[in-house]
């Protein structure tokens, strides 16, 4: 009696280790075939990206900048899928080739062509909402713009997002005050002033009811860890460590908290 409930124990032991085992290879092979998708998935916008990217020439400056920044989102978008190693990693090529996108598209706007098809919305990009009028305001000893539209005085665009977990509106600004943030991935004190002076009370923008409930509402979504955009993983594959000589240098060496 002894030597079957043995046997039963000993089968039933191995029963559940079949069953564990086949768990987790269908784990496994559920996670590898999400990685494929997404790969395939970022894969698509890349090379729309690529072929935007090496067939448009910008004829002003607002285009060319806005085609250089393009450019650096295709080869950040590049690095990380070959990089990726899971779904949400081939999600952020993904999201960087679209940030592309919206560059490629900001640069036909400024040369007065076709914009083209809609594109899918970036991470934070509803919240920051939009540039809706010409602001100008004095920072650290200098102007500053923000406008709906390309012109001389605007030609850095961008195209809307948390940058260091706050939003910055879609629009055209005088220069790319955001990118030290991007890249430190924090800002400093005179920002609030800033933020404040350029969007508070700005109908269509983050900051149409002020800057604290703009902030605030930045601040909450930033929890979740929905938005996986450029303060995150999205930013650290090349994009703008070594391209973007136009605001590298002394461009921003007064730009103090920043």
């Amino acid at each position: 009696m002894n030597g079957v409930l043995l046997v039963l124990v000993v089968l039933v032991i191995v029963a559940l280790g079949v069953l564990v085992y086949a768990s987790l290879r269908a784990s496994d092979r559920r996670k590898a075939a999400s990685l494929e998708d997404a790969k395939a998935d970022a894969r698509r916008v890349i090379e729309r990206l690529g072929g935007q990217v090496i067939n448009l020439t910008g004829t002003d400056d607002a285009s060319k900048q806005a085609l250089a920044d393009a450019s650096e989102r295709y080869t950040a978008a590049g690095s990380q899928i070959e990089q990726a190693a899971t779904a949400k990693q081939a999600l952020l090529a993904k999201e960087s080739a679209l940030e592309g996108l919206y560059y490629v598209r900001a640069a036909r706007v400024a040369m007065g062509m076709d914009p083209g098809p809609e594109l899918e919305t970036l991470a934070g990009q509803r919240s920051a909402g939009t540039v809706t009028e010409d602001r100008k305001v004095e920072f650290e000893g200098r102007e500053i713009e923000a406008s709906p539209a390309p012109s001389q005085r605007t030609p850095n665009y961008y195209p809307g997002g948390r940058v260091a977990g706050r939003p910055v509106p879609a629009g055209w600004y005088s220069e790319p005050w955001w990118k030290p943030a991007l890249v430190a991935g924090a800002w400093g004190l005179g920002s609030v002033l800033l933020f404040d002076a350029l969007f508070s009370g700005m109908h269509g923008s983050g900051y149409e009811q002020g800057f604290a409930q703009g902030y605030d509402q930045g601040f909450d979504q930033g929890q979740d860890g929905g938005d996986f955009g450029g303060d995150t993983g999205g930013w650290d594959g090349g994009g703008w460590d070594g391209g973007g000589s136009d605001w590298g240098g002394g461009d921003f060496g007064d730009f103090g908290g920043f």
